[in-house]
């Protein structure tokens, strides 16, 4: 990969002064990426990887994470060139026009949204009962109302939360590891299963590609950071080094996580638990269960706010650029944050915590993805011919195609009712898209 093309034109989008302001530096927009990323699905994901590919849950793991950088690679190319809130959207809308932006971005924010309900639900879910039992309501509007007041507050406030909430993810999974050797020290580790590819259903490939469609869920986040580039003080150069540092370092976590908890507990009683990394500590001894179920609650806690931050500030973008309603765009005086879109994408996460499960929530929440990841890939090869005055981050031709190999593949394992919701919301995209496109011809 490059990091430099020729300039011959007008700058990219985001060079003119921006509302929001540039607060965050290559360390916390790394923390962002990692604290996204190292989120609440790694904690629930390993037992259901083991059940798809069997014990050795680190192939499907590594598979991921080489799916996910080739499209990460789409968006470091994109958000040094057009540094602006608004990610997927604007990308798509520069390379395909304002109605495919409309659609592409109204999947990324209806993911966003999506995303938040599900880990609100997680997070009243087995963890937060080990230490008491609030009705779902109670916990979904307090949960969602801290989170709305820190995001409105400030991007740097909101940073600095993420910041500690991520070292603490980092050590609960640290733990697990540490834990994980443990077991192995002591004689009671089990390394047969790493080499256990496949089930009495499916074959090693099959196996594979099935479990890599889960694991690749534990590495999405990185996609909500390209909304922060406008925020960031120098994207071109802070940017690339951010998303594949935190990226890879997710990827040797997870591993050395997947490692540990196949040594240490049998694949059969991961697949059944709802809480594979607590069973690690179980089969481990000495620490506190509700000192690890405290980890996991801030886990899935940062993983809401940041999905939450992203959400808002792609509203804020859409709503810049047109594609959706203009107050959405308005800004604190003072603090300078999106609070119409904050208020906006948290009242929606609200009602879909309420009313959806957990897995339903989440699996479509992948679906959207991808249909916004290959047109983010595409949206690299088509901006190729748009040369922009600054220097920028530039991958190699094949890197955008095999991302939109890689998601159609990923696309085919996805389960038919999944899909139907899926293009339900972008039946809803569709329309609210051709609203606004009347709308603008009428002005």
């Amino acid at each position: 990969m490059t990091t430099a093309e020729t300039p011959t034109s007008a700058p990219g989008a985001g060079e003119s002064a921006s509302p929001l302001r540039k607060a965050l530096t290559t360390r916390l927009l790394f923390l962002f990426i990692l604290g996204d990323v190292l989120g609440a699905g790694v904690y629930v994901l390993v037992g259901q990887v083991g059940g798809e590919a069997g014990g050795a849950v680190w192939v499907p793991m590594l598979v991921a994470l080489v799916l996910a950088l080739l499209t990460a690679g789409s968006y470091a190319e994109l958000a040094t060139k057009y540094p602006r809130a608004g990610g997927a959207a604007h990308y798509t809308k520069r390379a395909f026009g304002p109605f495919p932006g409309f659609v592409v971005g109204f999947c990324m924010l209806a993911a966003g949204v999506v995303s938040v309900a599900a880990l609100t639900r997680a997070f009243g879910g087995e963890y937060l009962t080990a230490f008491v039992e609030l009705p779902v309501l109670a916990v979904t509007v307090l949960f969602l109302g801290a989170l709305a007041l820190l995001n409105a507050r400030g991007i740097r406030e909101s940073m600095g939360a993420n910041a500690v909430a991520t070292l603490i993810e980092v050590g609960g999974l640290g733990l697990i590891v540490g834990l994980g050797a443990w077991v192995v020290l002591r004689g009671d580790g089990e390394f047969t299963a790493l080499t256990e590819l496949g089930t009495g259903e499916k074959g090693p490939a099959a196996a594979v590609l099935s479990g890599a469609v889960l694991a690749y869920y534990a590495f999405l986040g990185f996609e909500a950071s390209a909304n922060l580039a406008e925020e960031t003080r120098d994207p071109r150069r802070s940017y690339p080094r951010a998303l594949f540092a935190a990226l890879g370092a997710a990827g040797l976590v997870y591993l050395l996580v997947g490692v540990a908890a196949t040594v240490s507990v049998p694949t059969e009683r991961l697949v059944e638990s709802s809480g594979p990394l607590l069973e690690v500590v179980r089969a481990a001894g000495g620490v506190p269960e509700r000192l690890f179920s405290a980890i996991a609650l801030v886990a899935v806690a940062n993983g809401a706010l940041l999905t939450g931050i992203m959400s808002s500030r792609l509203a804020f973008g859409m709503a810049r650029d047109g594609l959706l309603p203009s107050f959405l765009a308005r800004v604190l005086p003072v603090r300078r944050t999106p609070w119409a879109a904050i208020a906006v994408t948290t009242g929606l996460s609200t009602g879909l915590a309420l009313t959806g499960d957990l897995s339903t929530l989440a699996a479509t929440q992948v679906l959207l993805l991808l249909i916004v990841f290959a047109a983010v890939n595409a949206a690299v090869l088509v901006l190729r011919r748009d040369r922009v005055a600054v220097h920028h981050f530039r991958v190699p031709g094949a890197v955008p195609v095999l991302g939109v190999a890689s998601c159609a593949v990923l696309a085919t394992q996805i389960e038919g009712g999944v899909w139907l919701r899926g293009l339900l919301l972008m039946a809803v995209g569709v329309v609210c898209g051709l609203v606004a496109r009347l709308r603008r011809r009428r002005d």
